[in-house]
């Protein structure tokens, strides 16, 4: 989110929402779709961005009071009878109502009506309600179908995949469940999950199936990899991620049951279900999200266990999935040497059971004793790695400083107008977010198709413009990513208590909600001649106090030549480390931390007689060693760290 200041300076936000991205592009030649789904037509306008006002719970509540539309609390949605039902299928052979199908997410006000299966947003369901437009017309809401690529697709690969068991090599078959851990997972398990194998990829294959499992929605492909002593995996899912909301194991939930285990990986479900009978579901994307549109699914359960994966990331996830499920109803299954995946804990001879019943509430008071959070300590000492949090993959030097991206922090990123904070910070964004990490981006100052332009060229690595032709590719990749876009534009004017309010809200945002929250704002005036400070920020000293990190782009106006900027790190409060390292902008690609190809400078140097000559600096013949003093790559800037002193 931007928020413009009085005086014409903007704070702008930028919220990852935390927690690997992937498309189809790990399929064998022979899977691999055809031509792109979609051609360019210079004539296309992008559609208008219309905000969509946000609805409180209170606000649904009384909407349905006001219709006459009765509904019960669950854990985290309303229930209520569904407009979406002929009415011939409300009744039951009593004449009697049928049972309250429609579920209202409280937070979004997304609904979902399990029998029709007719979903969309809060909306499209006062559309229906209220008979009006397209919300009113027979099947409009019906959840999204597949495109008919993704459904031919799909049906073709689960057509060719077969049963492990009905493998004809047993070697090909036992090699399969040495790669994947399944050794001791056995043919009934796979049997009654509709698990198979594509032996052109080698991987495993998990249906998407529809509630009651009579039809086939999509399709999440597992591969291996051996890396040295370690097994890689690779997840592929079609429809793409972003759509792919299945709960592996859905069909096979019973009405009744009322207890479930949910697991970060569909291995870990087969396992769990064998070892203990439990009914178990896997989160399609693992650790990275739980999707509020499969909320309505778990709202029969009275009590979720929560086993995602052995370790801290794991264990952060499955503490913000419970905030979102209802803490009182989950408890969670602490990751440690004795209590490691659910197929490790099978594969080692664990009692799984036991493990579950050791799993911890996740309601607790306010007020914790050390007692309490030995073991959390514990695993920050162990995994100091994963503690340091998400590393950048495209800024070395950021890594060095920062140690890594974490959960619950605020950073405050500010530079001199022009100097590409917009550019930098896209950039910053989107190495995070192709490793997964959920982020919001909100904008008051430029227009989101600008701001997609520009991730765009920075995630292709060069401009589109030029060759049109791999546009779709590159789109259809980038469309994959875990990233959202805020429809808020225009400048808002506010005044410096009401910035101190805004930042003192985002810190509380961001250690309430585990969230990272980046705020960019415009510094103070200053002389062009001297850098900027922590106190450069403009406003009060509260931004830099509230801030776990400040971030400074430093453009420094050089009088013989043109501006070398630096990203300097003035606060951390992570581990203390501050310092600077410069950057080197390449217009082509738009980015900071791929350099522009070389290109032969002239430089003036003295030689041995004190005469002024003119020499290359680099790429072309006669260029200075880069090992010379004179040469330009290594000449020492004032403000760029001595590697041989220590950064803080």
């Amino acid at each position: 989110m931007w928020v413009l200041l009085r005086g014409g300076y903007p704070l702008r936000i930028l919220l990852p929402l935390r927690g690997e991205w992937m498309g189809r592009r790990g399929l064998p030649r022979s899977l691999v779709p055809g031509s792109p789904r979609r051609r360019y037509r210079k004539e296309a306008l992008p559609a208008l961005e219309v905000p969509v006002l946000p609805v409180t719970a209170t606000e649904i509540r009384q909407y349905l009071r006001a219709h006459g539309i009765s509904f019960q609390d669950g854990h985290s949605c309303l229930r209520a009878p569904s407009p979406f039902v002929k009415a011939l299928q409300l009744k039951d052979q009593t004449g009697a109502t049928a049972s309250f199908s429609l579920f209202i997410d409280k937070t979004t006000g997304r609904f979902l009506c399990m029998t029709s299966l007719a979903e969309g947003s809060w909306e499209d369901f006062q559309a229906s309600v209220e008979g009006r437009g397209d919300g009113a017309r027979e099947g409009v809401l019906l959840g999204e179908a597949p495109e008919a690529e993704d459904s031919e697709e799909v049906q073709r690969i689960w057509d060719r995949a077969i049963p492990l068991w009905e493998l004809p090599e047993p070697e090909e078959a036992q090699l399969a469940r040495v790669m994947f851990g399944l050794t001791k997972v056995t043919d009934d398990t796979l049997r009654r999950f509709s698990v198979r194998y594509l032996r052109p990829a080698r991987s495993l294959v998990f249906p998407w199936l529809s509630p009651g499992g009579l039809g086939l929605r999509g399709l999440k492909l597992l591969s291996a990899e051996v890396q040295g002593d370690e097994v890689h995996y690779k997840e592929t899912t079609i429809p793409r991620p972003g759509v792919y909301h299945n709960l592996f194991g859905l069909p096979l939930i019973s009405r009744r049951d009322v207890e479930v285990v949910l697991t970060g990986r569909e291995l870990d479900s087969l396992a769990l279900n064998q070892s203990t009978g439990l009914p178990t579901l896997a989160l399609p994307r693992g650790t990275a999200c739980l999707p509020p549109a499969l909320l309505p699914y778990l709202e029969q359960f009275r009590r979720i266990v929560l086993w995602l994966g052995d370790d801290l990331r794991s264990w952060e996830a499955a503490k913000l999935f419970a905030r979102k499920l209802n803490p009182k109803r989950c408890s969670l299954v602490r990751p440690g040497d004795q209590q490691p995946r659910a197929l490790e804990a099978l594969n080692q001879g664990l009692n799984l059971s036991r493990i579950l019943r050791t799993a911890l509430p996740a309601w607790h008071k306010s007020i914790v004793s050390f007692r309490q959070l030995r073991e959390e300590v514990l695993g920050e000492l162990s995994n100091v790695e994963q503690a340091a949090g998400i590393r950048w993959s495209r800024f070395p030097d950021l890594n060095r400083l920062l140690k890594g991206h974490r959960k619950g922090e605020l950073t405050v990123f500010t530079g001199p107008t022009g100097s590409g904070k917009t550019t930098f910070i896209s950039e910053y964004a989107l190495d995070l977010c192709t490793q997964g990490v959920n982020t919001l981006w909100g904008s008051f100052e430029i227009s989101n198709v600008r701001l997609a332009r520009v991730m765009l060229t920075q995630f292709a690595v060069g401009r589109l413009e030029e060759q049109l032709d791999k546009y779709d590719e590159w789109a259809d990749r980038f469309e994959d990513l875990p990233l959202y876009f805020m429809t808020f534009h225009g400048q808002q004017s506010i005044r410096i208590a009401a910035q101190d309010y805004i930042v003192g809200a985002f810190r509380k945002f961001a250690t309430d909600n585990s969230c990272h929250v980046t705020l960019v704002i415009h510094p103070r005036k200053e002389d062009d001649d001297k850098e900027l400070q922590t106190a450069s920020i403009f406003g009060s000293a509260k931004a830099s106090q509230e801030a776990d990190n400040v971030l400074i782009l430093q453009d420094r106006k050089l009088v013989t030549g043109p501006g070398k900027r630096y990203l300097q790190v003035s606060k951390n409060r992570f581990d203390g480390d501050v310092g600077v390292f410069p950057l080197e902008f390449n217009k082509s690609s738009l980015t900071f931390s791929i350099p522009p190809k070389s290109k032969a400078r002239l430089k003036k140097v003295k030689d041995d007689n004190g005469l002024v000559t003119k020499k290359p600096s680099s790429g072309k013949k006669g260029a200075v060693p880069q090992n010379s003093k004179t040469c330009l790559g290594q000449a020492h800037h004032p403000y760029q760290p001595d590697p041989s002193k220590p950064s803080r």
